[in-house]
């Protein structure tokens, strides 16, 4: 769902995930439509890093890397 978002409305993917300051920056960006696809690159990757950060979280949390 997020990365729906983040194609779509780039500046909001960055606020789902807890980066305001990048929301807002993003939303400078995509108000010009060449701005749209390098803002919705930046979103996806964005997004893309926050979900691999989950999975790390969780597999230090669980020992799986002791």
């Amino acid at each position: 769902m997020r990365l729906l978002i983040a194609l779509l409305l780039p500046w909001l993917a960055f606020f789902t995930i807890g980066r305001p300051i990048a929301g807002t920056v993003c939303l400078i960006l995509q108000i010009t439509l060449i701005g749209w696809v390098p803002a919705a690159i930046w979103a996806a990757y964005a997004v893309s890093q926050y979900h691999t950060d989950q999975k790390i979280k969780r597999a230090l949390k669980t020992g799986a890397f002791r």
